[in-house]
């Protein structure tokens, strides 16, 4: 059974601490009753309850003692709430502390407003230093999980809620690369740019509906990581669509068009509008206009190729 980003999260961490006693984890009221980690570790599980910051600053101090922290609540109180803690811990003080935050861009969905995060990724990308990674599957889950508690970089991780994916095969079994090639594409063909699970989703759907376009996915998307992706797209492809769970401002499109100024860089996005009303998370997302005919039509393509 594949699992959803937090569940391969939840499960990798616990296996990882069965050989590393410097791995703690921290929730700030998420664990539940039979959080895996807390039945198998339980005097290296805290949660702390609806005190973000604090959380984190607990878990910067223990970093810099040489423990390998991650912490995990959701991202509009991991990245919003708590800005200046990750601000000051892992940017400035550079403790490697890895945050895993679910619930990201709109898939909280009925929760409403206060549990939507589109703008996560412009939050962290601004901060030097930091890792920003949003998996797609599980395999890339369990892989940047592994890279984080091995290397003791600061970390932030954004994935969903529930929807479990397979990733895709060019992830390997290995360290993810900056480009995860779905399909390259001819010389001259449009290239899809998939960013998180929701953008990586409408992708392989528009890929299916014409086999001709070329679909690029990012796990990684810090400045460091990006602009070794942009390196890699640069000679194969002229024009590309950025497809994310993200506001415009800040996300991976916008600085893609930086990092490649000679190309053509559109995105699709969860635009600049509001959710006003509730629904499952295709519903929001289509309220969004975030959808499979609007990532067709940026790429030049008929919904019904």
């Amino acid at each position: 059974m594949t699992l959803s980003g937090r569940d391969a999260y939840r499960a990798t961490l616990t296996r990882l601490a069965e050989t590393d006693d410097r791995v703690l984890c921290f929730e700030a009221d998420l664990g539940g009753r039979r959080h895996p980690f807390a039945e198998r570790h339980p005097d290296r599980f805290f949660n702390l309850g609806i005190a973000e910051a604090t959380m984190i600053d607990m878990a910067a101090g223990l970093a810099v003692a040489g423990y390998r922290p991650f912490v995990s609540t959701f991202a509009p109180f991991a990245a919003l709430r708590a800005a200046e803690s990750l601000k000051l811990t892992l940017g400035y003080l550079a403790a490697g502390v890895t945050v895993v935050a679910p619930y990201a861009g709109v898939s909280g969905a009925w929760f409403g407003t206060t549990h939507h995060c589109l703008e996560d990724l412009a939050v962290l990308r601004a901060i030097p230093g930091v890792v920003v990674a949003a998996p797609h599957g599980e395999a890339e889950m369990r892989s940047v999980i592994e890279y984080a508690a091995a290397s003791g970089r600061p970390h932030y991780v954004r994935t969903g809620r529930n929807a479990a994916y397979e990733s895709l095969p060019g992830a390997g079994d290995g360290r993810v690369p900056p480009v995860v090639w779905d399909h390259r594409g001819p010389p001259g063909a449009t290239c899809l740019v998939s960013v998180g699970e929701e953008g990586t989703r409408l992708c392989v759907a528009a890929r299916e509906r014409d086999p001709g376009l070329a679909h690029a996915h990012l796990c990684y998307l810090d400045h460091e990581h990006l602009a070794a992706a942009a390196a890699e797209l640069a000679p194969l492809h002229r024009r590309f669509v950025v497809v994310e769970e993200h506001r415009p401002a800040g996300g991976v499109a916008e600085a893609l068009a930086l990092l490649l100024p000679d190309h053509a860089v559109t995105g699709v996005n969860a635009g600049h509008s509001w959710p006003t009303e509730g629904g499952d998370h295709g519903e929001v997302l289509a309220a969004l206009g975030l959808t499979l005919p609007a990532v067709l039509a940026a790429a030049g393509r008929p919904a019904s190729a």
